[in-house]
């Protein structure tokens, strides 16, 4: 194709993948107190399993709860417009790709979402819960003419660390695709990552450390996984790695 061609191609993309995001965000926004509500249950389960059945979260800021449900709507949004993306970007590049090097692709973006899936239900279901209780914990009813110690969460400071936290989880479980796409182009092979598996649990706990709260539950919740994560990686490796030419 020449090339106003291929610009006006990748225009065509463009357009549908930011339509795709505007219909998103505004389905989202609409919705934005039941998704703000479904990322704080976890909070609100903790609470009330300690008999705290009447606790708020506030905000002390005019504009704070209208940005936060903004900022809801916009993640809400990138997390369902993502496939759409995806798409666009696929049927712009796949045309330039010989049929060999689309089924050696297609398995990595077909394990990358799956993966990010699986690291955010993690973080939502297991590690909230007990980091929660973990940091609910130092609450204190007040000795005799002392003031209690009361979590009073505000609402934007919620949201920023619920999403660091999916985050984190969703990308640190990006690990085997990474790992296997670069023994497939022979960057790194089985041997190598066998002699670094040391250096790797040192690493992947030093991120853990980085990516989540100072609290030993978040740190290895995250940090056993990608243990885990990186054996299946070795494995996979082994499979898709460059086999050497028959002599």
């Amino acid at each position: 194709m020449p090339l106003i061609d291929h610009l006006l191609e990748l225009r065509t993309r463009l357009l549908w993948s930011i339509g795709a995001f505007i219909i998103a965000f505004a389905i989202c926004y609409y919705f934005s107190t039941q998704i703000y509500g479904f990322l704080a249950r976890p909070l609100a389960d903790v609470l009330q399993h300690q008999g705290a059945g009447d606790r708020r979260m506030i905000f002390t800021a005019l504009y704070e709860a209208f940005f936060t449900y903004l900022k809801v709507a916009f993640f809400g949004a990138v997390f369902i417009s993502f496939p759409i993306w995806a798409t666009q970007l696929w049927l712009f590049i796949a045309p330039g790709l010989y049929r060999s090097e689309k089924r050696a692709i297609t398995p990595f973006l077909i394990a990358s979402p799956i993966l990010f899936l699986m690291g955010a239900a993690l973080a939502y279901y297991f590690i909230f819960p007990l980091a929660w209780k973990f940091f609910i914990s130092f609450e204190s009813p007040g000795a005799a003419g002392g003031l209690p110690v009361q979590l009073e969460a505000k609402v934007s400071e919620y949201l920023s660390l619920v999403m660091h936290m999916i985050l984190a989880f969703g990308i640190a479980f990006q690990m085997p695709v990474g790992l296997t796409l670069m023994a497939k182009v022979g960057i790194v092979n089985v041997a190598q990552l066998k002699k670094g598996r040391r250096y790797a649990i040192v690493g992947m706990f030093v991120a853990a450390a980085v990516l989540t709260p100072p609290d030993v539950i978040s740190q290895i919740g995250l940090a056993v996984p990608l243990l885990l994560l990186y054996e299946l990686s070795i494995i996979a490796a082994g499979w898709v790695a460059p086999k050497p030419p028959k002599v």
